[in-house]
């Protein structure tokens, strides 16, 4: 219980991240990433408890899912990476899960936020660490991730 609320906080921290920056650090991903595969190497099973095999699996599907998007410009690489990590962490179900979730919150979004966010007639500024900085007009995916992790875990555990 205790490796799933871990795995939701740093979850929760890309996807603020994303939704703040529209830009996922190197060290959320990477670092997480590089503790899930020392965790997977050292005890033979995920963070979650499914075998390393699994966890290997998770990940090629992983890549094979999101590099294409990578690739097309549709997907950001902190995207890519934070899938990466969570592979590594646990298991196909949960890879397809969060993808398929997320998928259904993006759509749930751009039906619903047409209709309620202009109804609310306030201007929303997105805040800039730097200066003078472009910020992407593209919605961050993470707090869809984050959405379709939520479903995929309320669905499986």
């Amino acid at each position: 219980m205790i490796q799933l609320c871990v795995v939701f906080v740093w979850f929760a921290a890309c996807s603020i991240q994303d939704l703040l920056q529209r830009n996922i650090s190197n060290v959320l991903t990477f670092g997480a990433a590089a503790l899930a595969l020392l965790y997977l190497l050292w005890t033979g099973h995920t963070w979650l408890g499914a075998s390393a095999a699994e966890g290997g699996w998770a990940l090629l599907v992983a890549l094979v899912l999101t590099l294409p998007g990578y690739a097309l410009n549709k997907l950001g690489a902190g995207d890519v990476k934070l899938l990466m990590a969570l592979a590594l962490a646990t298991d196909r179900p949960t890879i397809l899960g969060t993808i398929i979730g997320a998928g259904l919150c993006a759509g749930a979004w751009w039906l619903f936020a047409s209709k309620i966010l202009p109804s609310m007639n306030q201007r929303v500024k997105i805040p800039s660490l730097v200066n003078n900085a472009p910020v992407s007009k593209k919605l961050p995916f993470a707090p869809f991730l984050l959405g379709g992790f939520t479903l995929t875990m309320a669905l499986l555990r």
